[in-house]
């Protein structure tokens, strides 16, 4: 056969197998909407480097020709009106096969009717108020809610202490974080003496601290939204001496994030919390993630709870593109999603609760020890299997 002629029959084949290909390729399009400026740009930093470390360490999980692309969009904090308008701009625009992101409740709840409407499938990756999961069917959630770290935690804390005083955040998640570490301790036999709410905007917290040192309780339960609130929160406790006064701090995991813990210092020393993750957490599985999460962004950043959410929700979502062969249809993934279970997460065996679309996932009792040179959060004990007990509470009426 003549040589030219030979390959002149490759090329032609060859352009046909990549007409081919490109014919069949197709691209799945998340549309993330997150924190990425102001006093809170840290959660979609966060969120965004578990979501590509995922990607860039399960490309070959996905059907041929299938790629996911990351349209990604800045809230700019807590703010309804920007989040509806980022929806609809991802949603008409840009045709996003999923949402994803949602630091804050009231952004979340905000794209409810959009998303409903339009049928795309979105993955809450942190906004923690029981109700968002019901305000739309097409909401699913792979965080947690403020339900599931402080009922139990009321739980644990009414065993040891008989006055409590509560200090929360005044918005939503704190609305529940403070009924739920209430509603747990009351059934123990614990009595709360008196609480109060705190404007989101304020990093003053010294005069709530001295209201509850002044009603000499025997613990003091705090909740604000993860990160710089914390510190300032722990340090109006510090400044006041109530440690010395004999009164104990404990809160949700919120108020010693990893991310903050090294900052905080000596005061975070034995401060109990209930969380559903610790950078800590001694599981082969969270050992090899934050093993791969360090060498692909160094030692001076933490790889923490909203980091491993974004993993765990883009293994759902890898999990519904491959059921579907890389056409994903907006009802057939919600019920992929909704079914999901992984039962080697980071954090634990994780599931979703296929009718409230919420988490299942253990729950730690967490100590702040120093180990090594490091202050840590360590999981003492463990509450399996947790669903928003709200929701299993409200079930039962």
């Amino acid at each position: 056969m003549n040589v030219s002629r030979f390959l002149g029959r490759i090329l032609v084949a060859s352009l046909a197998i990549v007409a081919v290909t490109a014919a069949n390729a197709q691209t799945v399009k998340i549309g993330l909407i997150s924190t990425y400026s102001g006093p809170n740009a840290q959660y979609g930093e966060n969120i965004e480097r578990g979501l590509k470390l995922y990607m860039k360490h399960n490309a070959d999980r996905l059907p041929a020709g299938v790629k996911v692309e990351l349209v990604v969009r800045d809230d700019g904090g807590p703010n309804p009106d920007a989040a509806k308008r980022l929806a609809q701009e991802l949603i008409i625009r840009d045709k996003v096969d999923f949402l994803a992101g949602f630091v804050w409740t009231p952004n979340a709840m905000a794209v409810a009717p959009l998303i409903t409407e339009a049928k795309v499938p979105t993955v809450i990756l942190n906004a923690a108020s029981s109700q968002i999961t019901t305000r739309s069917p097409y909401f699913v959630r792979f965080s947690f809610t403020e339900w599931q770290v402080s009922y139990p935690l009321g739980q644990w804390a009414a065993k040891r202490y008989k006055r409590a005083y509560q200090i929360v955040s005044d918005y939503a998640p704190g609305y529940d974080s403070e009924e739920a570490f209430a509603k747990g301790f009351s059934e123990g036999g614990g009595q709360v003496i008196g609480k109060v709410r705190v404007q989101l905007a304020s990093q003053d917290f010294v005069p709530f601290m001295q209201r509850a040192m002044d009603a000499k309780p025997d613990v003091v339960y705090g909740f604000v939204p993860a990160g710089k609130l914390s510190v300032q929160l722990m340090k109006a406790f510090s400044d006041l001496g109530m440690d010395k006064a004999g009164i104990k701090l404990i809160g949700s995991g919120n108020l010693t994030t990893d991310e903050e813990l090294q900052g905080m210092g000596d005061v975070a020393l034995g401060k109990v919390t209930t969380y559903h993750y610790s950078v800590a957490g001694d599981r082969p599985a969270n050992k090899a993630f934050q093993a791969m999460f360090t060498k692909e962004y160094g030692n001076k950043v933490v790889g923490n709870f909203v980091t491993v959410t974004a993993w765990d929700a883009m293994d759902a979502i890898y999990a519904a593109i491959r059921a579907q062969g890389g056409k994903v249809d907006p009802d057939r993934s919600i019920d992929l999603l909704r079914n999901y279970k992984s039962p080697n997460s980071p954090r634990g065996p994780i599931s979703i609760d296929p009718e409230t679309r919420d988490i299942v996932q253990n729950i730690y009792v967490r100590e702040v020890r120093r180990v090594g040179n490091q202050l840590a959060n360590v999981e003492l004990d463990v509450v399996p299997n947790v669903k928003d007990p709200w929701k299993e509470l409200n079930r039962r009426k």
